[in-house]
């Protein structure tokens, strides 16, 4: 299994483990909720096929060991409540590694973003990952850079990312 991906992980509220097929059903409410993808530009308008393409995107990162997300399931409930994890990406021609998170929208403004992510880095960390992290967030994801802000984060640059304008939030090893 790569050491990417946090499978096995906890924190306080969340398990992280792998994505399965079988999650797609109780993720697709991310892709129906128009809010979920208002900011990024050149998704599919049809839920399923931009679930679909998600999730091809997330098990071919599996197979070729570029990290991936990790299904956040909720301890007290044992639901699927987001997806995060550590993605190998290229940004202006350079390798980095990137804190992802996203979370179903009945779970918004609950913290579980934060803690994940922040979950991301201490395990990215703590396995001396990588000297720094990144997060690629669109300009106008306000609530997206909070939960950077809330790592550590600082908005480092502005460039383009699969024809989006996008901030890259960074945070260094210490």
């Amino acid at each position: 299994m790569s050491p990417l991906l946090l499978n096995g992980c906890s924190s306080s509220r969340l398990l992280f483990r792998k994505v399965e097929v079988s999650d797609f059903n109780d993720w697709l409410p991310f892709h129906q909720e128009p809010k979920s993808s208002q900011f990024w530009q050149g998704l599919p308008k049809n839920p399923e096929v931009a679930c679909q393409e998600q999730f091809e995107r997330i098990f071919e990162r599996y197979e070729k060991g570029l990290g991936g997300m990790n299904a956040l399931i909720c301890k007290e409930t044992g639901l699927l409540i987001g997806l995060s994890g550590l993605l190998i990406q290229t940004v202006d021609d350079k390798s980095e590694l990137e804190i992802a998170y996203s979370i179903l929208p009945q779970f918004w403004k609950k913290g579980y973003a934060t803690e994940a992510a922040n979950r991301c880095k201490l395990y990215a960390f703590e396995n001396n990952l990588s000297p720094s992290l990144i997060s690629i967030i669109q300009v106008d994801n306000i609530p997206s850079q909070k939960v950077a802000i809330n790592i550590g984060m600082t908005n480092s640059k502005t460039t383009e990312y699969k024809a989006n304008e996008v901030f890259i939030f960074r945070i260094h090893h210490e």
